[in-house]
């Protein structure tokens, strides 16, 4: 099998390689949110709601071992392929930094079951990932921590979110929605038929 190609979705290549047996494998999509359409209400309404969950808040270096269980718990579940595929963390890619921050809901008992990390640029930040301890999907816990980094990070001189997934990925769809995500981006991911 030859070399996958992630193309922009009305990419003229996408209709050449079609045309030569290439065959679209996957989708993805990118979708920005600027500082000044943040309903702020919104957001912190999102965080607010989980507090029967737990605590959501910046991650810090005493949460990595918690970091690195739930990283290995959700591994496996990154849809799309190459696009938006996810290399496991180790020790120092779990640990937060003030140019990759993350954010979390926190147990009372000290459970880490949701995160998500951003990494920023100046005024730019984008989100690297987002998950969620899988018995407790679709509680809004994915749109908590999201919605938590934007308002941190736009109280710190954020001015642009950027953020993206598999078009597979439905609920995160709905969270980038929820916040007010506009989608901008469609790609395509392509690979040569089998011979």
């Amino acid at each position: 099998m030859g070399e996958t190609k992630v193309l922009p979705a009305d990419a003229p290549e996408v209709a050449e390689l079609e045309a030569q047996g290439w065959r679209v494998t996957a989708w993805s999509f990118g979708a920005q949110l600027d500082v000044d359409r943040i309903d702020r209400q919104r957001l912190q309404s999102l965080v607010d709601r989980t507090a029967g969950t737990g605590t959501t808040r910046a991650l810090g270096p005493d949460d990595v071992d918690a970091v690195l269980r739930l990283d290995a718990l959700t591994v496996h579940d990154y849809p799309g392929g190459v696009a938006t595929q996810h290399t496991p963390l180790d020790h120092r890619t779990a640990t937060p930094t003030t140019t990759r921050p993350a954010f979390g809901t926190v147990t009372p008992d000290g459970e880490l079951v949701a995160m998500t990390f951003v990494d920023t640029d100046g005024p730019h930040a984008e989100t690297d990932f987002t998950v969620v301890q899988p018995r407790l999907r679709g509680r809004g816990l994915g749109q908590a921590v999201k919605a938590a980094s934007v308002l941190a990070l736009a109280d710190t001189g954020t001015t642009r979110f950027r953020t993206g997934g598999s078009a597979e990925n439905t609920a995160i769809a709905a969270a980038n929605a929820a916040l007010g995500y506009v989608r901008d981006e469609e790609w395509v991911t392509l690979e040569p038929r089998p011979r």
